[in-house]
């Protein structure tokens, strides 16, 4: 599974975004997807993740409300749309993919396949 990261860029507090990560190889509409970040200096943390089988998501507190997952099975691609985006926002955004478990995992350590990042910097 290769994973293809998009839509990063610099955006004044406020702004929105919209990430993109096209999947292609031995992809299932099954597998678990999420986004996970890494700020300057910080550890990945997880955003956002997305079990396939059901479309359950589970969101980070810090972005619930404002940053919705989305995918698009017949185009195997995942989508961020963040919204109200603050400073603290700021990191480069890696999607992740695993295949299908029973639990929903929020764990990087889970995920597998990984994109490269795309970098979001929110100015103030």
């Amino acid at each position: 599974v290769q994973l293809q990261a998009s839509g990063g860029g610099l955006v004044q507090a406020g702004g929105s975004l919209r990430l993109s990560c096209a999947a292609s190889g031995r992809t299932s509409s099954s597998d678990d997807m999420g986004w996970f970040r890494q700020a300057p200096g910080k550890e990945r943390e997880f955003v956002v993740v997305i079990q396939g089988s059901s479309g359950r998501t589970v969101y980070a507190d810090s972005v619930k409300g404002r940053f919705t997952i989305s995918r698009d099975n017949a185009k195997n691609t995942l989508y961020l749309q963040m919204n109200s985006l603050k400073p603290e926002d700021t990191a480069v955004y890696y999607c992740a993919a695993k295949s299908r478990a029973l639990l929903l995992s929020i764990s990087s350590d889970e995920y597998n396949y990984w994109g490269q990042g795309t970098l979001v910097t929110v100015s103030s």
